[in-house]
């Protein structure tokens, strides 16, 4: 039995040998354990003596940037002061389960709060697998603030599918675009599980089955490269940057994106990474020795460990932010003396330094700075795109299939069959994810008149 001494870095650290399971137990709080699975995936559990000389397991909740090792020492404690005074809070929350369970569901809200349950437990897996953190997230948000307030109190006898369609109608005439499809399958997912879970005696008919409200087109949007030229100088020094006034009489204003949400923006372009993984970049994440960004399951959205090799330019750019996050990090330091984290954010919350910003942070601050420059019909998301294409085109020359790896899709897209790349191929492609992103970096740099390309870095050519 492997024991330590928890700090957020060696958690972050911790990997388990392929095909085992790695428990690691706390030698501050005993009988705290980090779970370690082979796909990455790291859970909080605490064991402890219940009264009658049991040994029961509690999962306190997974390994994130907000439920590091304090969170879980506090979550530790709370459960053994609960034991002290005769509690058993592991047969308390199978209790609960069991009494989840067979509580009638009558109510919508009490069909999406089982439906959630199912999924998050692997009961239900409609697509032969257990859906991933984030998709569950995802879609107990959307349940939340589009459907619970409308239909959440309705008996399920009394929803109808005009009543689902009205719904969708009332998302569309405010503007929401794929997010009402969005809205509708999911809906559409908790009827089915409630059809087929409890055999149609709920509900027979499913009230959200029809064809999607939003018409919706892919996005094709790229980037010119005189569009990103203009992009990268304006992320330089964003505190100049102005938009028209509505009164045409009134002078124009500025716009309020930081240098530091800047950087977070130009890492996106730089590393063709989500919003989600750079808004929440943590220091114990960053290896600058290997020049790699070890990017947690828990914010990818495929559930898995994610390694980014660091150009250069990142490299100076993450440096940077981490410089600006000092002077926020220093007064909060000072505040909390001895209970301060072991792990800080790069792009801090403007509220709470120990916090990292949100992601919508990233999109709200490329919109202003798009409106700011005239670029016009961009959003996050094509920043991602416009990069992918330029990789697999002749200016970069890299594979389909390494591309694929940079963005983390999962794929079998290098010819062979998705069961080899899954189950027989261990490769990390650490090398030619690298040489990928520094033919990007070069390539980029030399559109924004940054960096003249050196005479040592050429595109990459494939085979034949």
């Amino acid at each position: 039995m492997a024991t330590v001494l928890f700090t957020d870095k060696a958690a972050t650290a911790a990997k388990a040998s392929e095909g085992l399971r790695l428990e690691l137990w706390d030698s501050k709080v005993a009988g705290l354990c980090l779970r370690v699975t082979d796909r990455g995936r790291k859970v909080w559990v605490y064991r402890y003596r219940a009264l009658d000389g049991r040994q029961p397991r509690l999962t306190l909740g997974d390994f994130t940037d907000r439920q590091g090792v304090r969170w879980a020492r506090e979550e530790a404690e709370e459960v053994r002061a609960a034991v002290r005074k005769g509690g058993d809070p592991a047969s308390d929350r199978k209790a609960q389960k069991v009494t989840a369970r067979t509580q009638p569901i009558r109510t919508f809200d009490d069909l999406a709060d089982a439906y959630l349950a199912a999924c998050e437990a692997g009961d239900w897996m409609p697509k032969g697998k257990k859906q991933s953190t984030r998709t569950r997230r995802d879609a107990g948000g959307i349940l939340k603030r589009h459907v619970r307030p409308k239909l959440g109190a309705l008996r399920l006898a009394d929803i109808t599918r005009a009543g689902v369609r009205q719904v969708l109608r009332d998302m569309k005439s405010k503007g929401i675009g794929a997010q009402t499809n969005r809205t509708q399958a999911i809906i559409r997912q908790v009827f089915a599980f409630a059809i087929a879970e409890f055999e149609g005696k709920l509900v027979a008919i499913n009230p959200a089955i029809g064809d999607a409200v939003v018409q919706e087109k892919a996005r094709k949007r790229i980037l010119s490269d005189a569009e990103l030229e203009t992009l990268w100088k304006g992320l330089a020094d964003p505190s100049v940057l102005r938009v028209t006034a509505a009164d045409p009489d009134a002078a124009d204003e500025p716009i309020h994106v930081s240098r530091a949400r800047a950087i977070s923006i130009q890492l996106a372009m730089l590393l063709l990474s989500r919003r989600a993984a750079i808004a929440g970049m943590m220091e114990s994440e960053i290896n600058a020795a290997e020049r790699i960004w070890s990017v947690p399951p828990e914010r990818m959205k495929n559930d898995l460990l994610h390694l980014v090799p660091l150009p250069l330019c990142a490299i100076e750019l993450i440096a940077e932010a981490r410089a600006l996050a000092q002077v926020a990090r220093a007064a909060k330091v000072e505040k909390l003396g001895n209970r301060a984290p072991n792990d800080w954010p790069l792009f801090p919350s403007s509220r709470d330094a120990t916090r990292p910003m949100h992601p919508d942070s990233v999109t709200h601050g490329l919109a202003s700075v798009f409106r700011a420059l005239d670029i016009d019909g961009a959003s996050t998301h094509d920043l991602r795109r416009t990069g992918s294409t330029a990789l697999t085109s002749e200016r970069c020359g890299v594979s389909g299939f390494i591309r694929s790896l940079v963005l983390s899709h999962v794929t079998g897209g290098d010819g062979g069959a998705s069961v080899s790349r899954e189950h027989y191929d261990a490769n990390s492609y650490m090398a030619e994810k690298r040489r990928a992103l520094e033919a990007w970096e070069a390539l980029l740099l030399d559109i924004v008149g940054d960096r003249a390309r050196p005479d040592n870095v050429r595109a990459i050519r494939t085979g034949n």
